[in-house]
């Protein structure tokens, strides 16, 4: 018999995957918290399931999400991203790519490891939320406005509220699990 999931997660078995494996779960690594932070910022405007069927692609395409060679990609590897069809070819978020793994790395630089600086805003431990349905859960929070407004200020690109938030749901900073979910009910 089928576990009980979130609702958002049922049409297609790489959700499940994706919601029972990872989503929620909390992340403290800085080259995981940079991988979902890229694939977020691609996500802005479109689906999940859309970045989560190109994830392997992107990871191909992004040097395994590798910040530190990301930060240093030039205007020809700009270039070639745009003729792969395998990812989002958005030459803006591309750039943004670019220009987030530099400032990512400025961020560790000043507080030791990204994971340090994002996850002082909920001090280290995750926020459960307690939803009775995946619609409850909002867009934006307050938080995810003050962590977008200061990620901003860093230099960062493509991390409006709606990403970070996103972003926080996806790393484990924020548990989204609907009550009746088997992952929050460990049923």
């Amino acid at each position: 018999m089928e576990p009980i999931r979130c609702s958002w997660c049922n049409s297609s078995d790489l959700y499940k995957k994706y919601h029972d494996e990872e989503w929620g779960v909390p992340v403290y690594d800085d080259p995981t918290l940079f991988e979902f932070l890229i694939l977020e910022t691609f996500q802005a405007g479109l689906s999940w399931i859309t970045i989560l069927n190109k994830r392997e692609n992107f990871r191909a395409a992004f040097d395994h999400f590798d910040y530190k060679k990301i930060a240093h990609y030039s205007e020809d590897k700009v270039e070639e991203l745009m003729q792969n069809t395998g990812i989002i070819r958005n030459k803006l978020k591309i750039k943004a790519a670019v220009s987030n793994a530099q400032a990512f790395m400025k961020v560790q630089e000043e507080f030791g490891s990204f994971s340090d600086y994002i996850w002082k805003y909920t001090d280290g431990k995750p926020i459960i939320n307690n939803l009775k349905n995946s619609k409850d859960a909002p867009a934006t929070t307050p938080l995810s406005d003050e962590i977008s407004k200061d990620l901003k200020k860093r230099g960062f690109k493509f991390v409006g509220s709606t990403v970070i938030y996103a972003h926080m749901q996806a790393t484990g900073m924020v548990n989204d699990h609907t009550e009746d979910c088997f992952i929050r009910s460990g049923k």
